[in-house]
């Protein structure tokens, strides 16, 4: 398959799973049935044949670097963000705590939850890219394809 190849597919498939439920610490034996942000971005490229880790921090270092400019994404790329609850490393000291992949021009996919009356709901879902790469809190952008 060609890189290009490998992005329609990421792409296709992390589409399929919109609306799929959101569960913290969802395990790979869960997918596809239910997902965090972390499990989702492994079990979307583990359909292409490429197998990353399980936590988000462990992800970050895969990959080529790239700028965090809506010119530059591509499909299949991946920004990392800091998170309320994330994980440390001395690569990563300020911390990850979640991940979503481009899916298009001004677009991105993630498993994304919010407390709602004390109970975790949440579900995979778009969101625009003009508005992510705006925050302050991006830890680092990747492209694995």
């Amino acid at each position: 398959m060609s890189k290009e190849e490998i992005r329609a597919k990421l792409r296709a498939e992390a589409l399929k799973q919109l609306g799929k439920p959101y569960k913290y610490g969802a395990y790979w034996q869960e997918a596809p049935e239910r997902f965090d942000c972390s499990s989702f971005v492994q079990w979307v490229y583990k359909q292409v044949g490429i197998a990353i880790p399980r936590v988000s921090i462990e992800q970050a270092p895969y990959g080529r670097r790239i700028p965090a400019q809506i010119a530059k994404l591509r499909v299949g790329d991946l920004v990392f963000l800091r998170g309320h609850v994330g994980r440390y490393n001395r690569r990563f000291p300020q911390g990850i705590g979640h991940v979503v992949m481009v899916t298009g021009k001004d677009e991105f996919v993630h498993a994304k939850s919010r407390t709602k009356k004390g109970k975790e709901v949440g579900s995979v879902m778009l969101g625009k890219l003009t508005k992510l790469l705006k925050r302050k809190d991006i830890t680092v952008v990747k492209r694995l394809v």
